[in-house]
């Protein structure tokens, strides 16, 4: 594509690889699995920050509105990307993915990825990054793609890693947990590095 072809997020696809198939939200057959990832103290502890032992605020009928407008109007934004991540395996919906803080002067997003139990460890948030950074350079134009990972969440970090994220730098002890502190290091991937490899870092060494 033209690299200096505006980004159209009003364009909602649907991606398909082996694992996953990263589709627009559909609350009618997702809010269960939205609802379970949302009170995971995992997700929390990785996401967030949030202690495991934090316990999860109650789900009330507030929470579940907020979750309706939050999910049910994803589908219209025109300045990110949010899309589901389907296990192919079940056909169950397992966590999402994102492209957010479009910068259209710098051709620039933050992805952001969130599994549930389901979906981890299985090699499906590995396809999911790549499909999604895939999209982002080849279909959207960005020049660059940043995230942030800490430091007790090694398993995403390689994950990233896998698809060609970069360590740029470390910010320390940025969070308090229990006891000590955590680091959050900064990562990205550039569009030149994409299309070098495709995904697979290490194939074009």
């Amino acid at each position: 594509m033209d690299d200096h072809r505006g980004a159209d997020f009003s364009v909602k696809p649907e991606l398909t690889g082996e694992l996953v198939v990263l589709r627009p939200f559909d609350l009618t057959r997702d809010a269960s699995a939205i609802r379970g990832w949302l009170t995971d103290p995992e997700v929390a502890r990785f996401t967030a920050g949030t202690p495991q032992t934090t316990p999860a605020p109650p789900w009330d009928e507030e929470a579940e509105i907020r979750m309706h407008e939050w999910y049910g109007s994803r589908g219209h934004q025109s300045d990110r990307l949010d899309l589901a991540v389907i296990d192919r395996a079940s056909g169950r919906c397992v966590g999402e993915v994102v492209l957010n803080e479009w910068s259209p002067a710098n051709r620039s997003c933050n992805f952001r990825i969130a599994l549930a139990a389901a979906g981890r460890d299985r090699g499906l948030g590995s396809e999911a990054v790549r499909l999604t950074v895939g999209y982002g350079f080849e279909q959207l134009g960005l020049n660059r793609i940043s995230l942030t990972v800490f430091d007790h969440n090694p398993r995403g970090r390689r994950a990233y890693e896998k698809v060609g994220f970069v360590l740029e730098g470390t910010r320390r002890e940025v969070l308090r947990y229990g006891d000590g502190w955590v680091d959050d290091h900064d990562m990205a991937i550039l569009a030149s590095e994409w299309r070098r490899h495709r995904g697979c870092p290490g194939a074009d060494a």
